[in-house]
This record gives C-alpha cells, structure tokens and sequence, in this order.
C-alpha cells in the first residue's frame, strides 16, 4: 500500500494494467498517478509528451471526468532486463495497435511506469 491514499500497489510488472483499469473505472485520477514514477514520461494525449506524476494525474483527471469505461487487456509475456526493469505490453481490444510501457521496481518492491507508450499507430504511406 502506498502512504498517500492506501491504494494498491503493483507487485509485478503485470499488475499495473489491471491496477490502472480498476483506478479509471473508478475515476480516481490520483490512484492512476500513483502507478507512474514521479518523473515517468507518457507518449499522450497523441502526438505529444506527457512528463510527470503531477502532469499525468492532470491528464487522466481531465480524461476521467468523461467517465470512459476501460476493458482489461490480456498482457503479452513481461521481458525482464535484470531484476528491476521489464517491458510491459499488451494487444488493444480497441485496435488502436500496441501498448507498451518500461516499468521499474521502486525501493519497497511496487512497480510502476517509467515509460508509456498507450498508443503506437500504424504509419500511413
């Protein structure tokens, strides 16, 4: 659990999905924030950068007062780089063409994105 609000944590790397699934669903913008590190940097809204816990709570904030519903995706095999580092990844159900986040292990054994990619695009010829 986290000092913050008592929210869960990830304990593997796989766990953040699910974990952000539940905390959107439920709205909460400053649980989603807790599952990046505080200077993780996010590849959204698209085409921009999104750098920050504080500049991600406020992105998902403005995107959750819209009350989206978000469907759990299976996760693809976690690739581990050491004990403290993964890519994390998953095949959207929305066809938006890949997921992909690095995570790492904080100091108390949670996980969270380093990394996030929620979107990657077919180029158009």
């Amino acid at each position: 659990m986290t000092d913050e609000k008592s929210v869960p944590v990830a304990t593997a790397p796989e766990e953040i999905t699910r974990l952000f699934v539940e905390f959107s669903n439920a709205g909460d913008a400053d649980a989603v924030a807790s599952l990046y590190h505080p200077d993780a940097v996010m590849a959204y809204p698209p085409g921009q950068v999104t750098r920050g816990r504080s500049e991600i709570r406020e992105l998902w904030a403005s995107v959750l007062a819209h009350r989206p519903t978000f469907t759990p995706e299976e996760p693809l095999p976690t690739l581990y780089f050491g004990d403290d580092l993964a890519l994390t990844s998953t095949p959207p159900r929305d066809g938006a063409g890949a997921r992909a986040q690095v995570v790492g292990r904080q100091d108390d054994g949670s996980w969270v994105r380093i990394i996030d990619q929620p979107e990657f695009q077919t180029p158009t010829a």
